[in-house]
C-alpha cells in the first residue's frame, strides 16, 4: 500500500512537471503557481521516500528494484523546477537548485551509478564547486571537440530512450530491459546535471557583478531618478551647504596675510560689495554681449574685414573721366612701362647658355 502511494504521488508530480515543460508562457502568474505546486509534490515524494527508508546507506545498486530506480531522479527534477522560479532574489533560487543537484549526485555516487567520466566530473565539482566547468581546457579547438562529444553523447542517450519508449513489447516481462531504460534515463539526467551546474556558476558570476538593487517604492524610484539627473534632495543640499559652511569657516579663521605679507588662506579681491552682489545670480558661463550681425558691423566699421572676392574681384573699376590728375598719373605709368620694355626686351636678362 505504501509503495502504491509513493508511485501515485510520483506519477502526479511527473504529470505536473511535463505540463509545465509543455507550456510556453512562463511569465504568467498561473505558470509560477504550477511550478510551486509541482515543487511541493516532489517535496512530498522526498518526505515519503525518507519515511519508507527507500534508499539506505547499507544498500547497493543491486538492492534497488527496477521500479524504485526512477525515484533516484526526484532531486534532479526538483532542481530543474526550482530554476524555473521567477524571483527577485535570484541568488537564493540558484542556491536551492544547487543543493538539490548535490543531493542527487551524492545519492548516485553512493550507489556507484556514475560512470568513469561522470565520476571525474563529480570529483572536480566536489573540489571546486564554484568554478566547476565540464570543459576544463583553454584551447579553443579542444573545447570545441569536448562540446561536440557532449552533444553526441546526449543525442545518443535520447535516441536510446526513444527506442525503448517506442517498443513497449521490449519492456514487457523483461526486468532487465526496464532496468536498462531507467539507468539510461538516469545517465542522461546526470549529464544534464553537470551542464546545469556549469551554467549555474556562470549565472552566479554575472549576478556578482551586478549593482546592488534598491528597495522598491515610489520614494526609491524618485531618488534614483534625481541621482541620474544630477539632482539632489532639498535635505541633501542643505546638509551639503552646512558641511561646506563648516569647512569654510574652519579655513577662513585667522588673518589673511602674515606679518611678512605672505597669504595664509585663499581669498578673492573685489572692487566693491556691489560686484559680489551682482555675481550671485549670474550663470556659470560667459554670456554673449552682442549678436553676430552687430559684431560684423563693428568689424566692418573699423576696417577689419576685406569685402569682395569671387568673379567680381577681377573687374577693374570704371575710370572717372573728370579726374584729370588720375588720368595723367595712369598715362605716365603707361609711358614708363613702355620705355622699360623697350630698354629690356623679353629674355634680355637670361644669361644662361651664352658662349
Amino acid at each position: 500500500m505504501a509503495e502504491q502511494s509513493i508511485r501515485s504521488l510520483y506519477s502526479s508530480a511527473e504529470k505536473q512537471r511535463k505540463d509545465i515543460e509543455a507550456s510556453w508562457d512562463s511569465n504568467t502568474a498561473t505558470y509560477q503557481q504550477n511550478v510551486a505546486a509541482a515543487i511541493a509534490t516532489y517535496d512530498d515524494c522526498l518526505k515519503l521516500a525518507d519515511r519508507l527508508s527507500l534508499f539506505s546507506p547499507n544498500e547497493t545498486l543491486e538492492d534497488l528494484t527496477s521500479g524504485d530506480l526512477q525515484y533516484l531522479l526526484i532531486n534532479y527534477h526538483l532542481a530543474e523546477l526550482i530554476l524555473r522560479i521567477s524571483s527577485k532574489d535570484r541568488k537564493s533560487v540558484l542556491q536551492r537548485a544547487r543543493e538539490a543537484f548535490e543531493r542527487y549526485l551524492s545519492l548516485l555516487d553512493h550507489y556507484e551509478i556514475l560512470d568513469t567520466a561522470q565520476k571525474k566530473l563529480y570529483a572536480d565539482y566536489t573540489e571546486y564547486p564554484k568554478t566547476f566547468s565540464t570543459i576544463n581546457n583553454a584551447d579553443p579547438a579542444l573545447r570545441r571537440g569536448a562540446k561536440i562529444a557532449n552533444f553526441k553523447l546526449e543525442k545518443e542517450l535520447k535516441s536510446k530512450l526513444e527506442f525503448l519508449a517506442k517498443n513497449p513489447a521490449y519492456l514487457e516481462n523483461d526486468d532487465d530491459a526496464v532496468r536498462e531504460l531507467q539507468l539510461t534515463n538516469i545517465r542522461l539526467c546526470t549529464h544534464k546535471t553537470f551542464q546545469s551546474l556549469e551554467s549555474l556558476n556562470l549565472e552566479e558570476q554575472i549576478l556578482a557583478m551586478a549593482p546592488a538593487q534598491r528597495p522598491d517604492g515610489p520614494e526609491s524610484l524618485e531618488r534614483d531618478y534625481r541621482e541620474r539627473m544630477g539632482l539632489r534632495d532639498k535635505d541633501d543640499r542643505s546638509e551639503e551647504r552646512l558641511d561646506m559652511r563648516d569647512k569654510l569657516s574652519a579655513v577662513n579663521k585667522g588673518p589673511i596675510l602674515s606679518s611678512g605679507g605672505k597669504p595664509l588662506r585663499p581669498f578673492t579681491l573685489l572692487d566693491s560689495r556691489q560686484t559680489l552682489k551682482a555675481g550671485v545670480f549670474r550663470s556659470g558661463h560667459n554670456l554673449p554681449t552682442m549678436t553676430i550681425d552687430e559684431y560684423l558691423e563693428e568689424e566692418r566699421a573699423r576696417g577689419g574685414m576685406i569685402e569682395g572676392g569671387g568673379a567680381a574681384s577681377g573687374l577693374s573699376p570704371e575710370p572717372d573721366e573728370d579726374n584729370y590728375e588720375k588720368g595723367d598719373e595712369e598715362t605716365m605709368k603707361a609711358r614708363e612701362w613702355d620705355e622699360f620694355t623697350e630698354a629690356n626686351p623679353k629674355g634680355a636678362g637670361n644669361t644662361m647658355n651664352r658662349g
